[in-house]
C-alpha cells in the first residue's frame, strides 16, 4: 500500500535553489543584483545613474598668483538598465508515476533545476559572446604565459581593479593551458572536493587571474575580466493565490520559484520551476592625462573595458584613432579617444 507523502514546498525549493547556484559557472563570474528596482517601470526598464569622475589640477607652487585656478564641472550619467526573461521547466507527473516510479520529490527537483541551470548558462554566454569589447588580443597557443601577461598588463592599462578578476576559457584554451609546463597549471585539476559547479571549473590562478573553464564559450576564446562587467540580474516571480502549493526561494542571490498543482482531469501532477533573469555589461567615461601640460582630462564617449577578449591563435583588435573599426561598432573618434587614454592601439596622428 502506497504511504502518504508529506511534502513541504519550502524546503524542496530551497534545496532547489542551492543546487541551481552551485551548478552555475559563468553567471557565477558575474556581479549579481536584485530586481526590485525593475518592479512597476515603464517597459522593464530603469534609469541607473553612474558617477561622474573629475581630474586632478595642479598650481604653481609660490607663484604670483596672476593665473585662475580652472574649474571643472561634475557631471552624472544615467544608463538605461532592461530586464527580462524567463526560464523554466514543467514536468507533468501521472499517478502511476509517482507512486511506483519515482521515489519521492527531490530528485524531480533535481533534474528540473539542472535543466534550467543549463538555460542559464547558455544565455550567459551568449550575452558573453556578443558583448562589445574595445580591446581582443590574439595569443600564440605556444606562448601563453606571455600572453596572460599581456592579458594583465592590458587591464592594467584600462584601469581595472585588480581584485576579482576571473579568465574564462574555452576548452581549447583548457587544453593548451594545462598541456603548459610552464603554467604548471595540471597539478591543480581535481584536487579538493569541489562542490559548485564554479569550483570544479577553475583550474589554477596565475598572474592575478582565477582560471576557469566554460564549456559553452567558444573553444578558442577566452575573456579576462573583473566581476563588475557584467551583471546577472535575477529574481523569482511570487506564488500565485490560486496555487496552494508552492514556495520561493534563495541563495547566494540565486532565486527560484516551485509550484506544483494537481490536474484531476488527467489524473496528473503537474511540477513547475521557474526564474527571471537578466544581463547587462557595464561601460566607463575614463580619465586622460596630457602629457604635454600633466593634466588629466575626462573622456567624452562610454567605453566597455572592464573585460577584454583573447583569441588563441588569433588576432588583435585594438583601437584605431585613424579609420576606428565600423565592422565592430566602434567609430574612428572613440577609438582615438581610447587609444590617447591607455595607449593601447595607435591614436590618430
Amino acid at each position: 500500500m502506497a504511504q502518504h507523502q508529506v511534502i513541504k514546498p519550502e524546503k524542496i525549493v530551497a534545496t532547489a535553489a542551492v543546487l541551481l547556484e552551485e551548478q552555475l559557472v559563468i553567471p557565477a563570474v558575474f556581479r549579481r543584483e536584485g530586481i526590485d528596482a525593475y518592479k512597476g517601470a515603464d517597459n522593464d526598464a530603469i534609469n541607473v545613474t553612474v558617477e561622474g569622475v573629475l581630474p586632478f589640477r595642479t598650481y604653481g607652487w609660490r607663484n604670483d598668483r596672476s593665473a585662475e585656478i580652472q574649474f571643472d564641472e561634475y557631471k552624472e550619467r544615467k544608463i538605461q538598465v532592461t530586464f527580462g526573461g524567463d526560464i523554466y521547466n514543467a514536468v507533468k507527473l501521472t499517478d502511476e508515476q509517482n507512486e511506483f516510479d519515482l521515489p519521492g520529490w527531490a530528485k524531480l527537483a533535481r533534474k528540473q533545476t539542472e535543466a534550467i541551470s543549463a538555460g542559464l548558462e547558455a544565455q550567459a554566454t551568449d550575452y558573453l559572446v556578443d558583448a562589445p569589447y574595445a580591446v581582443t588580443l590574439g595569443v600564440s597557443s605556444t606562448q601563453l604565459r606571455k600572453g596572460l601577461i599581456r592579458a594583465r598588463a592590458t587591464l592594467n592599462k584600462l584601469r581595472v581593479p585588480k581584485a576579482a578578476r576571473t579568465l574564462l576559457v574555452g576548452t581549447d584554451w583548457e587544453a593548451a593551458l594545462l598541456e603548459d609546463e610552464k603554467l604548471n597549471l595540471a597539478q591543480n585539476v581535481g584536487e579538493g572536493e569541489a562542490v559548485a559547479a564554479l569550483r570544479e571549473a577553475t583550474i589554477g590562478r596565475r598572474y592575478g587571474f582565477n582560471i576557469v573553464v566554460a564549456q559553452d564559450l567558444p573553444p578558442t576564446m577566452a575573456v579576462a575580466m573583473v566581476d563588475s562587467a557584467f551583471i546577472f540580474l535575477n529574481g523569482a516571480p511570487a506564488v500565485p493565490q490560486s496555487v496552494p502549493f508552492g514556495a520561493t526561494s534563495s541563495h547566494n542571490g540565486v532565486a527560484l520559484r516551485w509550484i506544483r498543482d494537481y490536474d484531476s482531469l488527467r489524473f496528473q501532477d503537474r511540477s513547475i520551476f521557474n526564474t527571471w533573469k537578466g544581463f547587462q555589461h557595464v561601460k566607463d567615461i575614463l580619465l586622460g592625462k596630457d602629457e604635454a601640460t600633466n593634466f588629466q582630462y575626462v573622456g567624452q564617449y562610454e567605453h566597455f573595458v572592464r573585460a577584454i577578449q583573447l583569441d588563441l591563435d588569433g588576432e588583435d583588435s585594438l583601437p584605431d584613432g585613424v579609420a576606428g573599426r565600423p565592422d565592430e561598432g566602434f567609430s574612428a573618434a572613440q577609438d582615438d579617444e581610447l587609444a590617447n587614454m591607455t595607449g593601447l592601439g595607435t591614436p590618430k596622428p
